[in-house]
């Protein structure tokens, strides 16, 4: 199959369907900032036969404020687009735009030029709505003809233009671990702290690629788990970028709400200074966020008041709950052995809100392969 464009020109599909098992590479331009794509549905559109005959499917995004809702979720969601957009809205609202993010702080970013300063985009809402949101960059759906699987798009329009996103989905019906290792990380004894576990002196990436080149595969996965018997710790991917994971995410971890009352106090202060929506900040509270999970989830409202209790009262519980990661393992270089690929920015990170023992974490890895 080459390459096909949708009327839209929004969606090229390129295929690799002479390698076993079939591996689909798209490109998407998104509509707006905050947008929704039925990958599978428009597959199926345009790109027919192209997931014919197989169980399952792996979806990976190769960016950090771009992915999927796990399969779970998404079933709890059910697959329904509009009960998606009320869940991540909800998300949303806590973590507005343009309130006083650290990462979005330019001035403070010493890892970028003058040149790049002027054209990053302040986008630190949509790492946390990504991160708090549980979205992965990684995800296994079962390859139901009727379940449609969403891309979700959270930062595609800045103020330099509109991104171009890109994700891969691996069709296949079997998978089985073929290689697995504990690693040790050390962590600081700091009770809320991150680790980048994409850290060279780590070795834990070297490690995966080490299993992969040993297990001698084509096309297959990566997971890095906690070791269960962890606590008071968590996974997710994205980028490692120092204001946004030791101060904006460590804020988030002590306060959920606290961006979204910064932005409701600036509204308060100044109101004349910001658009008129923005005024709805002004009237914020922890029922308007969960009124929207509630209609998302379609749990009757007599639950809000607990779900409340459940979601919020334990912040870092709820916004980390993730225990593994997963990355695509799969020859893009043409060396005739799979690894680890992962976008320019994406980092699997480890989150500890608590002190671990000894300062250290347990984390496995473990090398599935598809076919």
């Amino acid at each position: 199959m080459g390459v096909s464009r949708s009327r839209q020109r929004a969606f090229t599909i390129t295929s690799t369907m002479s390698t076993t098992p079939a591996e689909i590479r798209l490109t998407i331009t998104p509509k707006g900032r905050f947008d929704t794509l039925d990958v599978r549905g428009r597959l199926a559109a345009e790109a027919e036969g192209a997931l014919e005959g197989r169980k399952k499917a792996l979806y990976t995004s190769f960016h950090t404020t771009a992915g999927y809702l796990d399969r779970a979720l998404a079933a709890r969601l059910a697959h329904h687009e509009e009960r998606l957009r009320l869940f991540l809205n909800a998300f949303r609202a806590v973590f507005p735009p343009h309130a006083p993010y650290r990462h979005d702080q330019m001035e403070l970013r010493q890892e970028l030029s003058d040149a790049q300063k002027q054209v990053e985009p302040r986008n630190g809402d949509s790492h946390l709505t990504f991160i708090g949101a549980g979205m992965r960059n990684c995800v296994t759906y079962a390859n139901e003809p009727k379940a449609p699987v969403y891309f979700i798009e959270l930062d595609g329009v800045h103020e330099g233009g509109r991104r171009e996103r890109t994700t891969s989905i691996v069709a296949y019906d079997e998978e089985t671990v073929v290689a697995r290792e504990r690693v040790t990380v050390p962590v600081s004894r700091h009770p809320i702290d991150s680790v980048n576990l994409a850290d060279p002196r780590l070795g834990l990436l070297e490690k995966a690629n080490e299993l992969l080149a040993s297990a001698g595969i084509e096309k297959g996965r990566v997971d890095i788990l906690l070791a269960p018997a962890e606590r008071d710790v968590g996974l997710t991917v994205n980028e490692y970028e120092t204001l946004l994971m030791q101060h904006d995410l460590a804020e988030v971890l002590k306060d959920p709400l606290r961006f979204a009352k910064a932005k409701a106090q600036h509204v308060l202060e100044d109101p004349l200074a910001v658009p008129g929506k923005a005024l709805s900040y002004a009237r914020y509270d922890v029922v308007r966020v969960m009124n929207q999970l509630m209609e998302a989830f379609r749990v009757h409202e007599s639950l809000v008041e607990k779900a409340v209790a459940k979601v919020m009262a334990v912040p870092a519980r709820r916004f980390l709950r993730t225990r593994k990661v997963s990355f695509l393992a799969s020859d893009h270089a043409g060396e005739g052995r799979a690894r680890l690929v992962s976008g320019t920015y994406q980092s699997p990170i480890l989150v500890q809100w608590q002190a671990a023992e000894h300062q250290a974490r347990a984390v496995d890895i473990s090398v599935v392969k598809l076919s």
